[in-house]
């Protein structure tokens, strides 16, 4: 079960994120988180910087998809401010909406990777999809009562990680 929670890499922030590394991967598709991923939580305004980097993104040839559990409307305006697709109320981390955004980016799960600030929703989605999964750093400590419980386990499980070697600082 732990292995499902480990990520295969991990940034500080989503414009951490190099095309370059992507690609160099063989990756043509990357599913985006949108809550403390792409803008912190329950904001609809994109930063100018997240704005360079999903241009930066596309320019270099990778297809981008947002993969929420938040409701439509929000996720809506924020892809439509990026102009890339989305899937909304995904329920991660159920398979479904990873299944969703492939067939939208048009890609195999060797092909795609997946980025997020929380392991058991990003992260173990898109372990269950054998997606390559990027761990970052939320964007902003504000969020849903709810996952500030399960942050509860997620420091927990992070800290067997760490001491088992699996996961790095």
């Amino acid at each position: 079960m732990l292995k499902r929670l480990c990520p295969r890499f991990q940034i500080k922030y989503l414009a951490d994120l190099d095309p370059n590394f992507l690609l160099e991967r063989g990756l043509k598709g990357l599913m985006l988180d949108l809550d403390n991923t792409l803008v912190a939580w329950g904001e609809y305004n994109v930063s100018s910087e997240m704005i360079t980097w999903v241009h930066k993104m596309k320019k270099a040839g990778l297809k981008l998809c947002i993969i929420s559990n938040a409701l439509e409307q929000r996720v809506r305006i924020v892809g439509e401010i990026l102009d890339i697709p989305w899937v909304s109320q995904a329920i991660k981390p159920r398979k479904s909406a990873f299944k969703r955004a492939l067939e939208i980016l048009d890609t195999k799960p060797s092909e795609t990777a997946t980025v997020g600030d929380q392991l058991f929703t990003d992260i173990w989605g898109g372990n269950r999809m054998a997606l390559f999964t990027i761990w970052t750093t939320p964007l902003s400590a504000r969020e849903l009562l709810f996952t500030k419980f399960v942050r509860y386990f997620e420091r927990k499980v992070v800290k067997m990680l760490r001491k088992k070697g699996i996961i790095c600082e």
